[in-house]
């Protein structure tokens, strides 16, 4: 799992055993059923997402199997809990021209040009943060306009690469070598010549949203919902959109027939003559 995953659910974990000691749970195998519902409820009134609390109980029950294996306890108490339902919230998708505003930059310098690159490829391609800062140099076909990313799971795809995402990337390979040497596989690169950061891709994005002017908040995933829900808004092919996304359940794309939707909802309310509503 990635660093992220085992991250929360060390915290979840710390959780329960904290729940745990409250009660009076000494050992792992004295946990039942009833005292784990009692956790899912303590994690709802502290006002967790309905998805948080899934996540807890995966860590919980992967806890458990890891515990039968190894004798230590019976049963897993946390077989039959479910999470309560929590809303489903959209993705916010920005709009053509937002991201036409966004990636308009005037590449003057070195950094300026590695963002566009990245902007363009995350817009082209829908690529998840993850996957773009994995990207090394080897994974990228510019003759077949190709990039082979590894998504979640650890599954490998190839995404087409579209025009204007080349040409930038084009431009900013022109100009890398002056940040490192031959050593670093990294497609994108810091100012000190190793490999990109999370958190410094999201810094850059959120640097030219502002500095392009935009009205909205920006992030990479808002690159991918955009990606995503432009793709399907002019095709239509739920399938196609879904392999692109690298997405292993096709109820997770479905989401963005939703905002397809709101979309034609939004047209129809301006170009019905009985849509329309009276001031």
């Amino acid at each position: 799992m990635s660093r992220h995953t085992q991250s929360a659910y060390s915290r979840d974990l710390k959780r329960l055993t904290a729940h745990c000691d409250g009660l009076g749970v000494e050992a792992w195998r004295d946990l039942d059923a009833h005292r784990a519902r009692t956790f899912i409820m303590h994690l709802h009134k502290s006002g967790l997402s309905g998805r948080s609390i899934q996540r807890a109980l995966s860590a919980a029950r992967s806890l458990y199997r890891y515990l039968i294996r190894e004798r230590v306890a019976a049963n897993n108490p946390f077989a039959g809990i479910r999470a309560p339902r929590s809303e489903k919230r959209l993705p916010a998708a920005l709009t053509v021209d937002q991201v036409s505003l966004l990636v308009a930059v005037q590449a003057k310098d070195l950094l300026a040009l590695r963002d566009r690159a990245i902007m363009e490829l995350l817009y082209s391609s829908g690529l998840r943060l993850s996957e773009l800062i994995g990207l090394d140099l080897a994974h990228l076909d510019r003759r077949q306009a190709l990039v082979r990313v590894r998504g979640k799971g650890g599954k490998t795809r190839e995404v087409p690469v579209g025009r204007l995402a080349l040409r930038a990337i084009n431009d900013w390979l022109a100009q890398r070598e002056r940040l490192t040497g031959n050593d670093e596989p990294a497609l994108f690169i810091t100012r000190r010549g190793g490999r990109m950061t999370p958190r410094g891709v999201q810094q850059r994005i959120k640097y030219w949203g502002n500095r392009q002017g935009l009205d909205v908040s920006v992030h990479p995933h808002a690159l991918r919902h955009s990606f995503a829900s432009h793709l399907l808004e002019s095709s239509g092919e739920l399938r196609a959109v879904q392999e692109l996304l690298g997405h292993a359940n096709i109820s997770t794309t479905q989401v963005y027939t939703h905002l397809d939707f709101q979309h034609l909802a939004k047209v129809y309310d301006q170009a019905h003559p009985r849509a329309k509503k009276k001031p």
